[in-house]
């Protein structure tokens, strides 16, 4: 989907240096890209900073915004990549989300806990590659072409990375659970 109408005027505003513009432009966004940043830390003051980190790089890159996707995927992406960063600045907590489990496993309301924490354990077992990808497609909802520009790949291989990515997860579980 490109970028047409009322958006395509708040991004020439925005690059023209109208802060007004981008803020509106983001505001449509922000609780997705909160949302992406605190899942892939797995830590509010981590995705806090992921979240300003990413917010700064787009203001400062709006004129790199070519149109052919929607702002909010070329938002996401930048907000996946700062909190991928922060995560690999810190080392210690593995770029995967508790909440990500979530996803992965009906859990209802009363709370199925051990088994959100038993995915989340066999999420870090998962190659980051792949992780990534699975995280990018069943939380972010991005298509697998979206996925493919993300990581720098072809479609095929986002495809292969998802399956693979499921495959380890499954065994990581079974493991788990004996």
């Amino acid at each position: 989907m490109t970028v047409t109408g009322e958006q395509a005027a708040l991004v020439e505003r925005a690059r023209a240096g109208d802060a007004e513009a981008f803020t509106e432009l983001v505001n449509e966004s922000r609780d997705l890209l909160w949302s992406v940043c605190l899942r892939v830390t797995a830590d509010p003051l981590d995705a806090e900073d992921a979240l300003q980190d990413a917010l700064i790089a787009a203001w400062q890159n709006i004129h790199k915004f070519r149109g052919n996707a929607k702002f909010s995927t070329w938002c996401y992406r930048i907000a996946s990549n700062a909190a991928i960063a922060v995560c690999r600045k810190r080392r210690s907590v593995p770029v995967d989300a508790a909440d990500v489990a979530g996803l992965l496993i009906s859990a209802d309301e009363t709370g199925q806990v051990d088994d959100r924490d038993l995915v989340t354990a066999a999420l870090r077992e998962v190659r980051e590659d792949f992780r990534e990808a699975l995280v990018l497609r069943e939380y972010g909802d991005l298509t697998y072409a979206e996925i493919a520009e993300h990581q720098g790949v072809g479609v095929q291989t986002v495809k292969s990375r998802i399956n693979r990515a499921r495959s380890q997860l499954s065994e990581a579980v079974r493991r788990a659970t004996g």
